[in-house]
């Protein structure tokens, strides 16, 4: 992506493929888990949007388009990856491009306050209901959420706003939860989110390349204990 215009990247992608639907459907876990692989890829929004495009073209094309809708995203992954090695490689020969708009244009401060307020309290609420069941989850989310509360101190700071720097700060405590999730959640859980992600792509598995596929496994896994658990996203790219 180019500079902090597209912290609305997956609502960009989301609101597209239901235009190229022509339903607005809900978007299922697996294509959360889609966009934030290719996010995580560095797959740029017009690759993702172009990539769309040629997979709705070919679905058409196809036996099965002339009977019914494409459904998801995992039949885009193929087209969406080929569209950015192409803008990869046309980017390596031509100039460089003018300097994107500055972070500080993306949110008003006011924006942020109630963004890190609603999930601070999501935070402390997930911990409070893990504390009976998982007493080392229920303490980490605490931790966390006071982290989260520092980061508030670079709000009422004077001058500029770095997002950049406040998106690192955001990004490491996303790691931070989904790392005490993935540690510490019930074997249960995971045994039953692992059927799930396995059933979800039974199908897509010979059109994805390994390591998207890894990719997504991951996300999907990643996703779905944030669900379990009632904890948001922290990244701005998140924040609606």
């Amino acid at each position: 992506m180019d500079g902090w215009n597209y912290f609305n990247y997956f609502t960009e992608i989301e609101e597209y493929f239901w235009k190229k639907r022509g339903a607005h459907l809900l978007v299922s876990p697996l294509d959360w888990a889609i966009m934030e692989a290719w996010h995580k890829a560095g797959v740029p929004l017009e690759a993702a949007l172009k990539g769309i495009d040629r997979a709705f073209e070919s679905y058409q094309r196809s036996r099965r388009g002339a009977a019914k809708p494409l459904k998801n995203l995992a039949y885009c992954t193929d087209a969406v990856l080929e569209a950015a090695e192409e803008q990869q490689e046309a980017a390596a020969g031509s100039a460089p491009k003018t300097a994107p708009a500055t972070a500080s244009e993306a949110f008003s401060r006011d924006e942020l306050k109630s963004y890190f307020a609603r999930n601070v309290v999501h935070l402390n609420r997930a911990a409070e209901e893990s504390f009976e069941r998982q007493l080392k989850i229920a303490g980490g989310l605490t931790e966390i959420a006071e982290s989260l509360k520092s980061c508030g101190q670079f709000l009422d700071a004077p001058g500029a706003l770095d997002l950049e720097d406040l998106e690192r700060r955001l990004t490491i405590l996303d790691e931070r939860i989904q790392a005490l999730l993935t540690c510490h959640a019930p074997g249960e859980l995971m045994l039953k989110i692992r059927r799930e992600v396995d059933g979800q792509l039974a199908m897509y598995r010979r059109k994805m390349r390994a390591e998207q596929l890894a990719m997504v496994e991951k996300q999907y896994v990643q996703k779905r204990l944030l669900e379990e658990f009632g904890i948001p996203r922290l990244s701005l790219f998140y924040l609606s």
